[in-house]
């Protein structure tokens, strides 16, 4: 019997993790065929060294896939693809991926934000998308090789609401046999959507004034900007029918107010870094987008990602 093939769509700190977890338990079982796709010099490194990740929970820190691919065009049959790219290579990887799945492969995206499984959808509107939602604390230390600190990497996994009855069960397995955390629920939109109140209105806000998530939580202008972000968030996924808890604005501020008080966001380092690349369209641009799609105003979040923009 042919064994089912994975594939894992970047190396960054979420891939590599996730990877490296799934190919290490199958270095041992060889009960799958596990391919890797990287690009330039991650490439190279891990072709002839393997993959490295530094974690506590790993004191053998390195693996060694089946295959190891630059081009998402060298892979054959997949039956699953992680899909672990940064949110602004997405279409671009899923427009390549539609030439090379087969009917049953199934997709899961290692990202997170509110509209990645309508996004790949508009792309590859037929097969099983798996929405998850992903807690890591992970990075790239050099090329091929990710650093992970804290406590484990956790994953929140929903059935497609489009093929509901697909069977996933053996990728439930897989995540299992890799010694994954994770939650497989009917629907994962909820966590989603609860984390993407988080980190879009908390991005945007911290990137806005250069502040932390403690000042978001203290000071009285920037709690209010990120309480409004998050009621236009609430009106798009009242009218999606995602279904929230009633204090899901609280709760957030709840949830925020733990963090160290100086702790940043991702999107704040990387605009005051003036990286070009980075999360603005996928906090803002989505409920710009959800917001002109569905007749919602959303001038609050229009008038914070204007003043980022022009930064």
């Amino acid at each position: 019997m042919n064994k089912k093939h994975i594939v894992v769509v970047g190396l960054g700190g979420v891939g590599g993790y996730f990877g490296f977890k799934i190919n290490q338990a199958n270095e041992t079982s060889e009960k799958y065929k596990v391919s890797f796709i990287a690009r330039g010099e991650t490439y190279d490194k891990v072709k002839e060294n393997g993959l490295t990740l530094l974690s506590p929970e790993h004191p053998d820190n390195s693996t060694h896939p089946d295959a190891v691919e630059q081009h998402i065009s060298d892979i054959k049959n997949p039956d699953l693809v992680l899909i672990c790219v940064k949110e602004y290579d997405l279409e671009n990887v899923c427009r390549q991926l539609k030439e090379v799945i087969n009917d049953d492969t199934v997709l899961l995206p290692m990202m997170n934000g509110a509209d990645i499984y309508d996004r790949i959808r508009k792309l590859i509107p037929d097969h099983t998308v798996l929405p998850t939602c992903i807690y890591v604390a992970s990075h790239i230390k050099e090329r091929g090789t990710v650093e992970h600190k804290g406590k484990a990497g956790k994953m929140i996994v929903g059935r497609d609401p489009q093929h509901f009855s697909s069977n996933v069960n053996w990728i439930v397995d897989l995540l299992k046999e890799s010694k994954i955390d994770f939650d497989f629920k009917d629907n994962s939109l909820t966590d989603i959507w609860t984390k993407f109140f988080f980190i879009a209105s908390f991005g945007m806000v911290t990137a806005k004034h250069n502040s932390s998530i403690g000042t978001v939580c203290a000071d009285e202008q920037q709690k209010y900007e990120a309480s409004e972000i998050m009621k236009e968030i609430q009106q798009i996924a009242a009218q999606k029918e995602i279904p929230l808890q009633d204090d899901i604005i609280e709760a957030t501020f709840t949830k925020a107010s733990a963090f160290p008080f100086e702790t940043p966001t991702s999107l704040q380092l990387d605009i005051h870094s003036g990286k070009k690349d980075n999360e603005l369209e996928l906090f803002a641009g989505a409920i710009l987008k959800y917001g002109a799609d569905l007749g919602i105003e959303t001038p609050f979040t229009q008038k914070i990602y204007t003043e980022i923009k022009t930064k």
